[in-house]
């Protein structure tokens, strides 16, 4: 059985940091992508981050020179390494991991979400 599970989150005060950790178990031939993505109630979701298994990372704007992701292939773990945290981050933060199962298709798999809460 395949589980993506999300490790992390909490309540930071503003300037603080926080790491985030994505674990992915189960029959996985290989990763492909780990992304991050977050979420605000009412507001639609979107792209922090992403990683390829060749270590290749894109990032929303709003998180540049702040965050950090990173994978570790082996482990089949991702990471978001967070500083500098503002208000504004307050959201559920989720992970994506597109894999190949042992049929070599392409799978999308989503975790439950970690909440981050950044505030005085």
């Amino acid at each position: 059985q395949v589980q993506v599970v999300e490790s992390g989150g909490g309540l930071v005060q503003p300037g603080g940091s926080l790491r985030l950790s994505c674990a992915a178990s189960g029959s996985i031939f290989n990763i492909v992508t780990i992304a991050w993505y977050r979420q605000v109630p009412g507001n639609q979701r979107e792209l922090v981050a992403s990683i390829t298994s060749g270590g290749d990372t894109n990032y929303a704007d709003f998180v540049k020179g702040r965050f950090t992701i990173s994978g570790d292939n082996a482990k089949k773990m991702g990471y978001l390494q967070m500083n500098s945290l503002k208000p504004e981050d307050t959201a559920v933060y989720m992970c994506n991991v597109v894999m190949r199962l042992s049929d070599a298709t392409q799978y999308n798999y989503w975790g439950q979400g970690t909440q981050v809460t950044v505030s005085s």
